[in-house]
């Protein structure tokens, strides 16, 4: 009996070692173990290229070979008649099957013994079952209402939800509250791609004691960074401790003497599963959703391909709401919005602004920085100058000092962490939306304003 291999992804997680039968150019054969057997589309898979043996010095002599699979819940075994094509060593692919053989590497105890040296390409020539018994595979739940997971079910609301807002903010809070409510992941977040800087800021997260809005991965950092590098998702179902973010991070901006302004990443202490899904608008890198959890296997090949889905779902809605017209857009001509000064009493708020970094400090604690530094700085100096509270979008585009990029600049993303940042760190000031494109600043308490060059 033959199969389709899409229909067998679930025997190719890497939790049960492949077996690999092959033979030289004479016709002895070997068998050995293979550590991933790796889906690549419904006509392809990888094999993890780790060791110089005599199961690959026989596939460069003879590109035929027999691949043993079996199902680690049901106990299935099916047969791959397989055909070597070519071995990459670098891209997408390579880093995927990477990070997951780093998973398996922690999971066995052998995260000093394997490395990856290639992906082994094979075009799969046919798929046969082994006759034998097997056990009923269970239906994975959702935690919601103890229900099998219908993806379909599931995309088709959070599309729904997603298509009802308006600005990114609850575009952003609506699609990780469906993951909870309607998937059953706790555990989610959404990060802004600043590909200038080659790094990700988080914008929204779920499920988490501290938020963590406003920290940063560098692009090629954990799971999150090495999918924004390369755009594809990444998939790692066991614990790696190479991919933790606390050293991930760490590594990534050691030397960098702004290290203490690094808002701590909110993620799981120790994750077991972990996945990290681009979300591309054509070939260009707008953000990164990633989800995780404390259970090992704790995410499929389905779940990965409807998330996939959902990044796109969401890559479509940032675009739309993004193009949705300011109310400023439209009244081009108005003159600049005025408003008195409001009433502020208390000790005066300190806010240091250091030009180096556009980072912000908050009576000496650190608030932001970057774009979002620069902004709140912008509005703190127009209102200490011209008694202003209300201002538009469209004035900071258009604002010289600023600087911002005439395209992609992400505005309304860099407001939305700041506010979120104000309102975790202080009651003194916040920023308040008055209407699309419109924004009030909110003096709680009066504030002097110290710039400092270093």
């Amino acid at each position: 009996m033959t199969s389709a291999l899409s229909t067998i992804r679930h025997c190719l997680e890497g939790a049960i070692p492949g077996i690999i039968a092959t033979c030289d150019r004479e016709g002895f054969p070997n068998v050995s173990y293979v550590s991933q057997v790796h889906y690549v589309d419904a006509d392809q898979v990888a094999l993890s290229f780790q060791f110089f043996n005599k199961t690959r010095r026989n596939m460069l002599q003879n590109p035929q070979m027999t691949a043993y699979v079996m199902d680690p819940v049901t106990t299935a075994r099916y047969r791959l008649a397989l055909l070597y094509l070519r071995t990459e060593t670098e891209g997408p692919l390579f880093q995927n099957m990477k990070a997951k053989l780093a998973g398996i590497a922690s999971h066995t105890g052998m995260s000093g013994v394997f490395e990856l040296k290639g992906a082994d390409i094979c075009r799969v020539l046919e798929v046969e079952a082994v006759p034998g018994a097997i056990g009923a595979l269970p239906a994975r739940n959702n935690t919601r209402n103890n229900a099998p997971r219908n993806w379909l079910s599931v995309l088709r609301s959070l599309g729904e939800r997603m298509a009802r807002q308006l600005d990114l903010a609850a575009l952003f809070e609506e699609t990780l509250a469906g993951l909870g409510e309607e998937a059953g992941i706790s555990h989610s977040m959404i990060l802004m791609a600043d590909s200038p800087h080659a790094k990700l800021y988080t914008v929204a997260t779920q499920g988490y004691a501290q938020s963590g809005v406003g920290s940063e991965i560098p692009f090629g950092a954990g799971v999150i960074g090495v999918a924004a590098q390369y755009c594809v998702p990444i998939r790692i179902n066991h614990h790696a401790a190479e991919y933790g973010y606390g050293q991930a991070v760490r590594a990534a901006f050691r030397g960098d003497a702004q290290l203490e302004t690094a808002i701590p990443f909110p993620g799981l202490p120790q994750p077991h599963s972990q996945l990290a899904l681009p979300v591309l608008q054509g070939s260009d890198l707008l953000a990164v959703i990633y989800v995780e959890s404390d259970q090992d296997m704790g995410f499929t090949y389905d779940d990965e391909d409807a998330l996939a889905v959902l990044a796109r779902l969401l890559a479509d809605a940032i675009a739309r709401v993004q193009w949705l017209p300011d109310a400023t857009d439209r009244e081009a001509g108005e003159p600049p919005v005025r408003s008195a000064l409001p009433v502020a009493g208390g000790r005066p708020l300190q806010v240091r602004f250091f030009a180096a970094n556009q980072s912000v400090f908050l009576d000496e604690e650190y608030l932001i920085k970057g774009v979002a530094g620069a902004i709140l700085w912008r509005l703190l100096a127009r209102h200490a100058a011209e008694q202003r509270v209300d201002f538009s979008n469209r004035e900071l585009r258009l604002d010289p000092q600023l600087k911002l990029p005439e395209v992609d600049d992400n505005l309304e993303a860099r407001l939305i962490l700041l506010r979120r940042r104000l309102v975790e760190k202080t009651n003194a000031l916040a920023i308040v939306k008055t209407g699309r494109g419109r924004f009030r600043l909110q003096l709680n308490r009066p504030v002097q304003l110290i710039e400092q060059s270093t």
